[in-house]
């Protein structure tokens, strides 16, 4: 009978190293492990990419008895090999998936397990250019799985040996279990079943065959958080009396479907999904996740009251898969697919799709297959790109007929490029109010698309904007204070959750993750676009706008608690609650009682000394204290760490442009656009030396085809001050000297601004 035994404990780690026989500068450690868990989340985009490698000891004698012994690994980001007493076994491409190494015919008594994984650049390999930490590490667990010679199999694709598929007839469902059996003799049986919640007995039979139809009467749905049950499949081979193998899966019953009109159905009901997008990785630990860490995650999901979540961007660890079909959250699962398209990577992503779908194929939670994430940041008529999302998209179809394909676009992809039509819905990430545009521009570019494409479902994969412990009572697009991120997403909400027509929204993000390229927002080394701080131990405001729309969990709470110190004599205080009515007091006094439909309540209050806040809705109270002073608290003004140049030292002169100005400003005048000709051809020879430079092995080599890109590029970059967007450009590995900023900017105070922008 089968027995997994855990191996995560007692490796002995190399950094650096790429010879298996080394012996020296061993470091103690236990999985999961990353060896960028620091380094890969405190900016520079500097963190250690390359071979690293772990080793084992693994005595014969102290394991079950068993035919074959599988080593099963969870997760090696990117690329592994692995080495049984040095030969080796086995090699691995793509950093999310689990795959396995059979380590039976190279096993002495004595064995040495040593396994070597890089994350260093190629060009073959997804990811290899992304706005998040690619880290490496053995992160999730490894185990050594003991098997018969006849087993349910365990070498196709890191797979299961068990594909579960419930179709609804009538009130009921049959149950399609295939199996897939590796040395399955002549006379062995396979026996099936079907277990309720509680484990009794639902249905059963046994079969030579691989494969049989079980039903279940008057079949409890599995329907999301309002209800969701789960089932067990139990398939165990049989020779004759004994079970020699035996494995249990839980799965549900459902049905769905994803209609142009009114979104999302589950089970014939109307099933907004509304929620967020999830990064897996923790502040000091990376990707290395306990299952602790993947149960806070969902618990504070849960209470954000969302009912969906795109698990970005690639396979996630199974556990947290298994907790959302337990929880009902309904999942958009994806593999790594994204922002620069390799023409010698396309192997690879079909390798990691065959994983993504073998391997979670069962669970219930899962409707839609991603085929990627903003592939087209350098155009989207690549007949190579759009080929291999047309082999993705007919692949799924074919190893899964029950589910659908999407996609993400990225924002300035154009509606009628011939690669948005090909999955069987999509969804674009738009950040209109934070990389460009304004926040009013969200809903009506999705009513032009809807009005475009009438039957084709649409929906919005990432929207957000990023905010830390800086603060405002006049918040401004891209001042990365927590007032400002409110004030989006009050706004987004109002716009996406009030048309039906979209199939689903995805906040981008529900924590801040890591992202070592960045530069911005003055704390290096993190996307902060998260509801949640990355160590989860903030929720920010923006937290509980959701949770006044989404949650059925009475509360009420008062925004602002870190912005005290104030400088106007009336200040604006803002509620969030999902009771009808607030009522606010001011040191025990009332300022009234207010109602919203939006659920977004707002008081004016008097601004004099020290002030306790109180905000009343039903039974429930949130409190906090503002304080009048005469100057603006440096403690919540935005400086920028390691920053060049912050926007305070770059020299502005009055009625002049500077590279504080937004570009979309400098490009109302004629000298301004003169100025952003010279300017973007600049960055276009950075970006051509960049590229020219990962041609010889360095990393890199990202550009933006304008051109291509057309219109929608503009209209993002009309948004960002020049000072802003030279920053991120460090994303991109383009950057921009002290000495170059202050020449562009010298340019710049020449030209004056139009009469209607001066100030």
């Amino acid at each position: 009978m089968r027995k997994l035994i855990n191996l995560n404990a007692d490796w002995d780690f190399y950094k650096g190293v790429s010879d298996i026989q080394s012996a020296e500068g061993a470091e103690k450690v236990s999985l999961p492990h990353s060896w960028n868990a620091t380094d890969g989340q405190d900016g520079g985009n500097d963190y250690f990419r390359g071979t690293c490698l772990y080793k084992k000891q693994l005595v014969k004698a102290e394991l079950p008895e068993a035919d074959r012994y599988y080593l099963e690994i969870k997760g090696a980001n990117s690329s592994a090999d692995v080495y049984l007493n040095g030969k080796k076994l086995c090699h691995h491409d793509g950093g999310y998936s689990t795959f396995r190494a059979d380590l039976t015919d190279a096993m002495a008594e004595e064995n040495e397990i040593a396994i070597l994984v890089d994350n260093a650049p190629n060009d073959s390999v997804y990811p290899q250019m992304a706005d998040f930490t690619f880290y490496g590490g053995l992160y999730r667990d490894v185990n050594l799985v003991c098997v018969n010679n006849t087993h349910f199999d365990l070498d196709y694709f890191g797979g299961r040996g068990v594909m579960i598929t419930p179709e609804k007839a009538g009130d009921d469902f049959n149950v399609k279990i295939d199996t897939f059996v590796t040395a399955k003799a002549e006379g062995d049986e396979i026996a099936y079943e079907i277990l309720d919640a509680e484990g009794g007995a639902v249905a059963s039979t046994k079969s030579a065959d691989t494969s049989a139809t079980l039903a279940i009467e008057n079949a409890h749905l599995w329907h999301g958080r309002k209800d969701p049950y789960l089932y067990t499949a139990k398939v165990s081979i049989l020779r004759g009396e004994e079970a020699i193998d035996s494995v249990s899966y839980r799965f549900g019953c459902r049905t769905f479907e994803i209609d142009p009109d009114n979104g999302f159905i589950l089970n014939g009901e109307e099933y907004p999904l509304r929620g967020v997008s999830r990064h897996q990785d923790r502040l000091g630990i990376g990707n290395a996740l306990l299952p602790c860490h993947h149960e806070e995650d969902i618990g504070f999901i849960m209470e954000l009251g969302a009912t969906t979540i795109r698990l970005a961007h690639y396979q996630h660890d199974e556990y947290f898969y298994d907790l959302c079909d337990e929880k009902g959250l309904v999942l958009w699962a994806e593999i790594p697919y994204i922002s620069k398209h390799m023409p010698g990577g396309r192997e690879n992503t079909i390798s990691q799709m065959k994983e993504l779908i073998v391997q979670n194929y069962n669970h219930p939670a899962i409707v839609v297959w991603g085929l990627s994430n903003e592939i087209t940041m350098n155009g989207a008529d690549d007949p190579d790109l759009i080929e291999n999302h047309k082999i993705l998209n007919d692949l799924v179809h074919e190893m899964d007929k029950t589910r659908l394909t999407t996609m993400a676009c990225v924002s300035m992809c154009p509606m009628d490029a011939e690669y948005v039509k090909i999955p069987d819905v999509v969804s674009y990430n738009h950040y209109f109010g934070w990389y460009g545009g304004s926040t009013d521009m969200n809903g009506p570019w999705f009513d032009k698309f809807h009005a475009m494409h009438p039957t084709l479902p649409i929906g919005v994969s990432e929207y957000g904007c990023e905010a830390l412990n800086w603060h405002t009572s006049t918040p401004n697009q891209g001042d990365y204070t927590e007032e400002y991120q409110a004030y989006y997403h009050e706004e987004l909400i109002k716009q996406l959750f009030t048309r039906k027509y979209i199939w689903a929204t995805h906040v981008w993000n529900m924590y801040d993750f890591g992202a070592d390229a960045r530069a911005e927002g003055g704390e290096n080394g993190q996307n902060h676009k998260g509801l949640m701080t990355m160590d989860r131990k903030y929720k920010k405001d923006a937290f509980y706008a959701y949770k006044a729309w989404l949650s059925d969990e009475p509360f009420v709470h008062l925004c602002g608690k870190r912005y005290i110190d104030r400088v106007e004599d009336v200040t604006k205080v803002t509620v969030y609650s999902n009771l009808p009515e607030v009522e606010l007091f001011v040191n025990g006094e009332s300022l009234g009682k207010k109602q919203a439909a939006d659920h977004f309540f707002y008081f004016d209050v008097p601004n004099v000394g020290e002030s306790t806040i109180t905000a009343v809705a039903g039974e429930y109270k949130d409190e906090g204290t503002i304080r009048k002073v005469d100057k603006m608290n440096e403690d919540y003004i935005l400086k920028e760490k390691g920053a060049i140049l912050n926007w305070f030292d770059v020299e502005a002169p009055e009625g002049r442009f500077s590279i504080n100005d937004k570009i979309g400003d400098i490009m109302t005048c004629a000298r301004g656009r003169l100025w952003f000709i010279g300017f973007a051809l600049k960055l276009k020879k950075k970006m051509d030396q960049n590229k020219k430079n990962a041609g010889e092995g360095e990393k890199g080599g990202f550009s933006v085809d304008l051109k291509s890109a057309g219109g929608g590029m503009m209209q993002m970059l009309s948004g960002f001050s020049v000072l802003r967007m030279t920053s991120m450009l460090g994303m991109v590995n383009v950057s921009f000297t002290k000495e170059e900023l202050l020449k562009l900017n010298k340019k710049l105070n020449r030209v004056r601004k139009p009469k209607d922008l001066k100030k």
